[in-house]
C-alpha cells in the first residue's frame, strides 16, 4: 500500500494510513487486490477513519472481483469507478503494443517454418480491472500487483518529491482527486491506442495473404480468433465509454448541487474527461473499421477464388469445344461399314486429319471473335 498526500505545491509519501482526514490537500491511497482480499473488514475501517467514509459491502466485493467489466456507481458520499485496462501479464499482448516485437523478424520465421502464424498483437488480450473510490478529499485505488501506469504517475509524483518546483513548472500537481483520476484513466486509455498500429499492420498482412494466388490461405481459425478478439476489445470500449460518460455526469450533477456555476477546475475536469471519452471512441471506432476491413477482405478472398475457379472452367470448356467435333470424325470413321469415303483411298487419312485441323482452327478464330479466350491483364507494380 502506498499513500501520498497531495497538497498545493507538495507531495509527501508514507506507507501508514493516518487515522483522521487531512486538513490540506487530499489523500491517494493505492491498493493491490491481494492487500485488499487479505482482510477487506480491516481495510475498509483503515480507509473509513483516513477519508471519514464508509465503503459500503457490494463496492467492497466488487473492488476485488477481477472479472468485474467497466462500471460505475455513486453514492452521498463517494463514486466507485471500475474501469479495466490492459494488463502487463499479457505479455503478447503489451509487447505489440510497445513496439517490442520485431514483426519483420517474425514474418521470416514463420515463413521459414512454411506456416503462417499470427502476430500477437491480438492473439491474447488480456485486461484487469481497476477500481477508483472517489473521495471528497482522497482517491483510493485498487489494482492488480503489476501497473506500470499506476508506477509512472508514481514516479512522477517522487520525481515532484526529489526536485526543484521551478523544474518541474511543466509538471504541475493534480488539483483534486478527480483531476488525478482523470490523468490515471487517460494514461491507461493511451494504452489502447497505441494498439492501433500493430493491428493495422496485421491486418494488411491478412490482406495480402487472402489474395495470394501462390499460396492458398490457410489460417482460418485465427483469422476467426482475431474476429473474436476485436469483438471483445469493441465491447470493452463500449463499457469503458458508458462508465465513463455516468463518471461525466457525476461531475455535472455534483456540480449543479453546489448552486454555483461550474468553476473553472470543474471545467477543466470536464475536458479531461471529454478527452477521454473521445480516446475511447477513437479505440472503438477503429476496432470496428478493422472488424469490417476483415468482412471485407475474407468476401473479396472469395470473390477471387471464385473468379479463379471460373477461369479454369472456361479453359477447359474451350478445350472440350475443340474436341467434340473431333471426336465426331473419329467416331464416324470408326464405324464398322464395309464400304466408306476415303476408307480404302491413299490420301485419305491426311485429308481427314486436314479437316479436323481446319475444324480447330475456325473454332479457334471463332472462339477469339467472341473473346471467349482473352484473359485479364493483371498489372503490378
Amino acid at each position: 500500500m502506498e499513500i501520498f498526500l497531495i497538497g498545493d505545491n507538495q507531495v509527501s509519501q508514507s506507507s501508514d494510513l493516518p487515522p483522521s482526514p487531512p486538513s490540506s490537500g487530499f489523500l491517494w491511497i493505492d491498493c493491490t487486490h491481494e492487500e485488499v482480499a487479505a482482510d477487506p473488514e480491516c481495510w475498509r475501517d483503515a480507509i473509513a477513519a483516513a477519508t471519514g467514509t464508509h465503503i459500503y459491502d457490494p463496492h467492497l466485493i466488487d473492488a476485488i472481483n477481477s472479472a468485474h467489466p467497466s462500471y460505475f456507481d455513486s453514492t452521498q458520499d463517494y463514486g466507485m469507478l471500475v474501469f479495466r485496462k490492459l494488463s502487463v501479464h499479457g505479455n503478447s499482448v503489451t509487447a505489440s503494443a510497445v513496439g517490442t516485437v520485431d514483426n519483420d523478424e517474425a514474418s521470416h520465421d514463420s515463413q521459414a517454418n512454411g506456416k503462417r502464424k499470427v502476430l500477437p498483437a491480438l492473439n491474447n488480450l488480456v485486461t484487469q480491472p481497476i477500481t477508483f473510490f472517489l473521495f471528497d478529499n482522497a482517491l483510493v485505488t485498487v489494482h492488480e500487483h503489476h501497473s506500470r501506469t499506476i508506477a509512472a504517475v508514481r514516479s512522477r509524483l517522487l520525481d515532484y518529491v526529489s526536485k526543484n518546483n521551478k523544474s518541474l513548472h511543466g509538471n504541475r500537481l493534480p488539483v483534486s482527486p478527480e483531476d488525478l483520476m482523470l490523468r490515471l484513466l487517460n494514461a491507461m486509455v493511451d494504452k489502447y491506442l497505441e494498439l492501433r498500429q500493430p493491428l493495422t499492420a496485421q491486418l494488411d498482412r491478412w490482406q495480402r495473404a487472402l489474395l495470394d494466388p501462390a499460396r492458398p490461405f490457410k489460417d482460418w481459425l485465427t483469422l476467426l480468433d482475431a474476429r473474436i478478439e476485436l469483438r471483445k476489445l469493441e465491447s470493452l470500449c463500449e463499457e469503458q465509454h458508458d462508465a465513463v460518460q455516468e463518471l461525466r455526469d457525476y461531475f455535472v450533477d455534483t456540480g449543479s448541487d453546489n448552486g454555483t456555476d461550474i468553476s473553472r477546475n470543474q471545467d477543466l475536469l470536464l475536458v479531461r474527461i471529454h478527452d477521454v471519452m473521445e480516446h475511447i471512441t477513437r479505440v472503438l471506432n477503429h476496432a470496428s473499421r478493422l472488424e469490417s476491413s476483415i468482412e471485407s477482405a475474407v468476401q473479396i478472398h472469395f470473390s477471387a477464388v471464385s473468379h479463379r475457379t471460373n477461369e479454369i472452367m472456361r479453359v477447359l470448356t474451350v478445350i472440350t469445344a475443340l474436341f467434340m467435333p473431333l471426336t465426331l470424325i473419329t467416331g464416324i470413321f470408326g464405324m464398322n461399314f464395309e464400304v466408306m469415303p476415303l476408307l480404302k483411298n491413299a490420301t485419305g487419312f491426311w485429308l481427314t486429319m486436314a479437316s479436323m485441323v481446319v475444324v480447330v482452327i475456325v473454332m479457334l478464330l471463332y472462339f477469339r471473335h467472341r473473346r471467349y479466350l482473352e484473359r485479364p491483364s493483371l498489372v503490378r507494380d
